[in-house]
């Protein structure tokens, strides 16, 4: 079987779509389905079982799995309460990562892009000295770097390790199954339905010279490209190291925004407001992913221009009655 941790969220139930799509219900889901409304994501799927969180090391005790894909995480950039993320985000993945050590079994989990701090650079040098040269910026970014930290450091000195192992550097992820993540989802979501009820759309002007309003650039992957890395690495057990997951190219919101119109069939109404004072000192202009150690690692695939992932988003899921996937 695979143990799929966060398979309510976002990322997660997309991996369950796609296990089940590809005829496997093998599938352990792992959780808190709260009171947000992720059941919703599950609505479709079909899993073996359902451990809760609190529950989850114990079930493992004596288990045999094919893998274990770590999804599960405190996500939001802006938590703020340390002892809880550190708990969530570095000690039960470092639980999760020595029981999988010691059951011979693939371990795969999500890291994040966030874990770059200030967009100094976007390298996937995962060596130990690459890694100490990073300073995230926010309580989030720091817990998945102290575990990507952590884990690099038993590589190094040849502790007992996972057979397969692999830390995911998600870029701007954004597709079906986001709409109980709030603030913290894709601006195609928060804004498809004022885009649809004909409102104009705002977005922050640039603050920094040489950068045109709305000119910030994101590296946006859809939702399919990154769950499409995740079943290569399971596919793909000889493969280890910690990879970003982004497309390369860096686009602008404009261009999103503009995608999001397009797939409407709308011309674009956008308006420019000023960004907040507070975030100006720390707001990142640029964010892209260098991608050359999953591409040394065999991975061929192509990652879905822009455009074509947005009318994907808004047709086939924003834009239905049923938007789940």
């Amino acid at each position: 079987m695979l143990l799929v941790t966060g398979a309510a969220g976002f990322i997660g139930s997309n991996v369950v779509a796609s296990l089940n799509e590809a005829g496997r219900t093998d599938i352990v889901v792992n959780d808190v389905l709260g009171g947000e409304g992720k059941w919703r994501n599950l609505a479709s799927r079909q899993f073996a079982d359902f451990i809760p969180p609190a529950d989850l090391m114990r079930w493992l005790d004596g288990r045999k799995l094919e893998a274990v894909v770590h999804l599960g995480a405190i996500s939001s950039t802006t938590a703020t309460d340390g002892d809880l993320v550190i708990e969530a985000n570095f000690r039960l993945p470092l639980r999760l990562f020595e029981w999988c050590a010691s059951a011979r079994t693939s371990f795969i989990y999500a890291s994040s892009a966030a874990t770059y701090g200030d967009g100094a650079g976007y390298s996937d040098d995962w060596s130990r000295a690459a890694l100490q040269r990073l300073k995230p910026m926010n309580l989030y970014g720091w817990s998945k770097h102290v575990f990507d930290l952590a884990v690099v450091e038993r590589v190094a000195r040849k502790d007992k390790v996972p057979p397969q192992w692999a830390g995911l550097k998600f870029f701007n992820v954004f597709g079906p199954n986001e709409y109980h993540k709030g603030e913290m989802m894709s601006l195609v979501a928060k804004r498809f339905d004022d885009a649809k009820a004909g409102s104009a759309i705002r977005l922050f002007k640039s603050h920094r010279a040489g950068i045109a309003d709305g000119e910030q650039r994101r590296d946006f992957i859809y939702v399919d490209d990154a769950v499409a890395v995740v079943r290569w690495l399971l596919e793909t057990p000889s493969v280890s190291g910690i990879f970003n997951v982004g497309t390369g190219k860096a686009r602008s919101f404009r261009d999103l925004m503009t995608a999001m119109f397009a797939a409407l069939g709308r011309k674009p109404a956008i308006e420019y407001i000023d960004m907040p004072a507070s975030i100006r000192d720390s707001y990142q202009y640029f964010t892209q992913a260098e991608t050359t150690n999953l591409r040394r690692a065999g991975y061929n695939a192509n990652f879905t221009p822009l455009e074509e992932a947005v009318q994907r988003y808004v047709t086939g899921y924003l834009d239905r009655p049923d938007r789940y996937r």
